[in-house]
């Protein structure tokens, strides 16, 4: 007689007091996390860091966990993973600029590769998007999944995940058009 299957959220419930449950939910999800990562960083040895980084950080805030996501634990994971990515990146800057500050580098400034000047404020612009439409972008542009998986991963239905991506890109196509955002 074979168990029923528990919920991500009920696993990551049990998990508060059996690691044994947190360990399903990581198995259930690390080959996911570490693709989304791979696929932001084509750095397999980055990605496999963030991916620890990323079940580390579920692993403390574990009982914060609120499940919005009937069930799933998949938009919660997905978006440690993200603020994992970013702090990784922001880390990286500040110590870029440390160095510069102390000799050790010098400035980029206007020596930026042509290819790489259009990302300037691209961190920032997605920053100030709501939530929903940052991390439906994430998974359907950078991570390239279809919109079924951006839906799994979001707890929604493929075409309110079409309309989040829809409307994020919709929003930052008016920003860097016309420098500044259009308000929807």
């Amino acid at each position: 007689m074979t168990l029923p299957t528990r919920t991500d959220a009920q696993l990551v419930a049990a998990a508060r007091t059996d690691a044994s449950a947190f360990r399903e939910l990581y198995d259930r999800y690390a080959g996911r996390v570490f693709g989304v990562q791979l696929g932001r960083t084509r750095d397999t040895d980055a990605a496999h860091d963030l991916t620890a980084e990323t079940f580390a950080q579920a692993w403390l805030s574990r009982t914060r966990f609120h499940d919005r996501a009937n069930g799933s634990a998949g938009p919660w994971l997905f978006a440690i993973a993200r603020n994992v990515l970013v702090d990784s990146v922001r880390r990286g800057r500040l110590e870029q600029e440390a160095r510069c500050r102390l000799g050790l580098l010098e400035p980029r400034g206007d020596d930026a590769d042509p290819d790489e000047r259009w990302l300037e404020g691209l961190d920032e612009a997605l920053a100030e998007l709501p939530e929903g439409q940052r991390d439906a972008l994430q998974l359907r542009v950078v991570d390239e999944l279809g919109y079924g998986e951006v839906a799994d991963a979001l707890g929604t239905t493929p075409a309110a995940a079409r309309v989040r991506v829809h409307r994020g890109l919709h929003v930052l196509r008016n920003r860097f058009s016309n420098g500044t955002e259009a308000s929807e």
